[in-house]
């Protein structure tokens, strides 16, 4: 394979002549102790995938294959220069963070290149300062320690430097036991822990806090109902977002803020503040129509920067309020950093990019994975999205870019389907306009699961557009992930089209002929090198099963709502997969996360069930 074969590219890459390769019982020489984990990390990929026995240090009677070197010339935080000549390769950093992104690159040219390595010289560093990942860990899936450590791995080696995980309630808050209980929450030994290991990994572990929409799972409890804006918004007792004239709320939030801001090293804290539905519309009403709704959240969130002012945490939060209301832009303090969130290609908010920068106010932009309300992601969505927002940022000066993965809607979508994301999320926020978007799916697939033939990169493809496939025009309301679980027969009271309607039978019958023969060769998980990527590939094939069970649940609703006789057989076989299909979902979820509301989605399976069973026995001659 080429040298441009490379999962992550890089800035700059020179060739040389000759050729470099790699002998059986190969030195590697640090030059600091920070260097030993990274070219562990290479022996281990040498064994692995050469035989090759590799060994850390020096030895007087033998040169050194790889020397890691502390070079001040080496200009910038994160660079390095990579000089791969016939007889040695050099790593030359000024800091212990370039030396280590220097090692995952010359991991690439090993799983690129093989035993024998064109001679190069790569001069690399990134487009942003920040290159993150957001992770969602309270729509009902809380990951095991031991899941986010594995994953902070493989971010890292992608160049990723820093993880927010999304709270809302999951975290053990002492002065207020009630919040979280339920939900198999984060102690703050479980966040030291994994802060710890981000820290080996040159990852910046950043907090994250839901602290004035998005509070419904706090505000559903008695205790602090009282504090919602509108009690019984979409049906939630407290509704979902805080009041903010009532000082309870700011009150609630300083205490959270005392026990859950210490615990991070960054300087940096996600107030998040985002989607603040019931703004105005509630006990604030009279305040909102007195002084405006963009100024009613100015107050609120300047009660918030100030928490973050005593903590020493420069705030950062979403952006999409502020830009409902621009011309709060000017009179934002000059150190709150705005999150610049949308998920679809042309979306609105990326061209609105410029309007942050213009005002001067430091801007990160976040893309999305596409992996929420789907099993299989919306890769086409993803893709698009991250490549054009990435694109923005460089344009207008972000100094980051957080890449997003959401759980919504009872977190059923797997963290398999979400790393081809995080993967093209990485390469566009360290070397964008390098990134070949037509063939990264395979590299990523040569690169993460040892495969090159194609096929499942054409797998990941397929699963990743069933949307499209089937046809339809808005995959956020119509999913497969939902037509999964939906009543197949039409509530008595329905006022207009539900989720079954939305799909064309024709729709999913395209599904059901493409998707099974692209995933009839999928490689074996136990050939996996390590049980991450083996789950990976389980839960990959757990979302394609899920697939073609909601295309069959589509078929047997529109034969029952437009009178046509229901197949008594199928039906039975529909009962039987689904509850397969749940016993393999929940021990998949174990695997990686706690029990936390994995009970949720098993009820929403066994209802599914219950029906198909129910309708077989109906139908029955």
């Amino acid at each position: 394979m080429p040298l441009e074969e490379m999962l992550i590219p890089v800035r700059r890459l020179t060739r040389q002549t000759g050729t470099f390769r790699w002998c059986d019982d190969a030195i590697l020489q640090p030059a600091a102790p920070a260097d030993e984990l990274p070219l562990g990390q290479l022996a281990a990929d040498l064994h692995r995938r050469l035989d090759i026995v590799a060994r850390l240090g020096a030895d007087d009677t033998a040169p050194p294959a790889v020397r890691v070197l502390r070079d001040a010339a080496v200009d910038g935080e994160e660079a390095y220069r990579l000089t791969v000549a016939p007889g040695r390769v050099d790593v030359a950093s000024a800091t212990d963070a370039g030396a280590y992104y220097g090692v995952q690159t010359l991991r690439e040219l090993v799983v690129a290149c093989g035993r024998e390595v064109p001679c190069c010289v790569i001069d690399d560093a990134p487009d942003f300062r920040r290159r993150g990942v957001y992770h969602d860990c309270s729509r009902g899936k809380v990951p095991t320690v031991a899941t986010v450590k594995a994953l902070v791995e493989r971010l890292a080696r992608w160049k990723v430097n820093e993880l927010q995980l999304y709270v809302e309630n999951v975290f053990t808050f002492a002065r207020h036991p009630a919040i979280g209980q339920g939900y198999s929450p984060f102690t703050p030994a479980d966040l030291a822990e994994i802060q710890d290991h981000c820290r080996l990994h040159h990852v910046r572990f950043v907090g994250s806090l839901a602290s004035f929409g998005h509070m419904e799972r706090i505000l559903c409890l008695d205790e602090y109902k009282h504090l919602g804006e509108m009690q019984g918004f979409r049906g939630l007792p407290g509704g979902t977002t805080l009041c903010p004239i009532d000082p309870g709320s700011i009150e609630l939030v300083a205490e959270l803020y005392e026990e859950f801001l210490p615990i991070f090293e960054a300087r940096d804290f996600n107030v998040c503040c985002d989607e603040t539905w019931e703004l105005g519309k509630g006990r604030s009403n009279q305040q909102a129509e007195a002084v405006g709704v963009g100024r009613l959240y100015l107050e609120f969130l300047l009660k918030l920067y100030r928490l973050c002012q005593k903590h020493g945490k420069r705030m950062n939060a979403w952006a999409d309020i502020v830009l409902e209301h621009p011309e709060l832009l000017g009179e934002l303090p000059r150190d709150i950093v705005m999150l610049n969130w949308d998920y679809s290609p042309g979306g609105s908010r990326i061209a609105r990019t410029r309007e942050i920068a213009e005002a001067r106010l430091p801007l990160v932009v976040c893309p999305g994975t596409n992996g929420w309300v789907s099993h299989g992601t919306r890769l086409g969505e993803s893709m698009g999205n991250v490549t054009e927002f990435a694109a923005e940022g460089r344009r207008h000066g972000a100094e980051g870019l957080l890449n997003t993965d959401w759980g919504d809607g009872g977190h059923r979508n797997p963290l398999g389907a979400s790393l081809h994301g995080f993967a093209h999320g990485a390469a566009h926020a360290w070397c964008g306009e390098a990134v070949d978007d037509e063939r990264f799916t395979e590299r990523f697939c040569r690169h993460v699961f040892g495969t090159g033939d194609g096929r499942l990169a054409g797998f990941i493809r397929e699963l990743g557009n069933t949307y499209r496939t089937a046809g339809v025009e808005n995959a956020y309301r119509a999913s497969f992930y939902q037509a999964l679980v939906a009543p197949l027969a039409r509530e008595a009271d329905a006022e207009g089209a539900d989720v079954i309607d939305l799909f064309s039978g024709d729709g999913a019958r395209r599904v059901l002929e493409q998707l099974p023969p692209a995933m009839a060769d999928l490689p074996d998980p136990d050939d996996q090198d390590d049980e991450f990527e083996g789950l990976a590939l389980k839960e990959l094939s757990l979302a394609a099963r899920m697939d073609l069970l909601a295309c069959r649940r589509v078929l047997a609703g529109e034969a029952l709502r437009t009178g046509q006789a229901l197949d008594a057989g199928e039906m039975t076989r529909l009962a039987d997969e689904t509850k397969q299909l749940a016993d393999d979902f929940e021990r998949l979820w174990l695997a990686r996360n706690r029990p936390s509301r994995l009970q949720d989605n098993l009820d929403l399976l066994g209802a599914a069930e219950a029906e198909a069973r129910r309708l077989g026995a109906n139908h029955k001659e």
